[in-house]
């Protein structure tokens, strides 16, 4: 469903406007209604889920265990943090405040197409994820098989 990278400027409201390019299917495939989180495996990034897929998400996250620090933990970051956005006629959506200061999203972000949702990343964050590789040592069963 989504693929790509983009740069995106966020302007002083703390603004930014969807890619023309996921316009239409964002309109199309979720009514123009997203929710956005934090990730809760990378500081810098924000989940960009379209609203049928997060509720899904939400659901699953919801039933694990309240009991278990863990579970409060990804409760906390992903359900709890969650906000709904709605693109306005411009095509742009508006950023908490609060999650753009968590994750350092300023000025400049990186939007980054991941199937079922969007990677949005402060842009030096990003940078820092694009300069990590794998070694050799680095590679788990389950990525030998794979042909890139």
């Amino acid at each position: 469903m989504f693929q790509g990278e983009t740069v995106i400027s966020v302007d002083d409201k703390g603004r930014l406007a969807i890619p023309t390019a996921y316009r239409d299917l964002i309109a199309h495939e979720c009514g123009n209604r997203l929710v956005l989180t934090y990730s809760p495996f990378d500081a810098g990034c924000l989940y960009l889920y379209p609203q049928s897929v997060w509720e899904k998400v939400r659901d699953q996250v919801n039933a694990l265990p309240r009991i278990r620090q863990d579970s409060r933990l990804l409760q906390r970051k992903l359900v709890g943090a969650a906000a709904f956005v709605e693109p306005d006629g411009n095509g742009r959506i508006s950023l908490p405040a609060s999650q753009r200061a968590a994750t350092g999203i300023d000025r400049k972000a990186v939007l980054l197409g991941m199937g079922d949702k969007f990677e949005l990343w402060g842009e030096q964050a990003h940078h820092g994820q694009v300069q990590l590789t794998f070694g050799d040592g680095d590679l788990g069963e389950h990525l030998l098989g794979l042909e890139l």
